[in-house]
């Protein structure tokens, strides 16, 4: 258990913890945002494309 204590102490009252634990944040929420992207990009495969539209992953075929 104090080893648990340890690892919390660090994560939230030191420098490298808190950088640590926000880069973290961020990975995590890029990570979800990539996916649900695709996901939603796969469940609307047949939206056709405007002159306002722009793709994150750039598949879109040049034409």
């Amino acid at each position: 258990m104090q080893a648990i204590g340890d690892f919390f102490t660090w994560l939230f009252n030191d420098t490298t913890g808190v950088l640590c634990l926000i880069v973290g944040g961020i990975v995590i929420c890029l990570i979800i945002a990539i996916l649900m992207e695709r996901k939603t990009k796969r469940r609307y495969f047949n939206h056709e494309k405007s002159e306002g539209d722009w793709d994150l992953f750039d598949d879109a075929d040049e034409e």
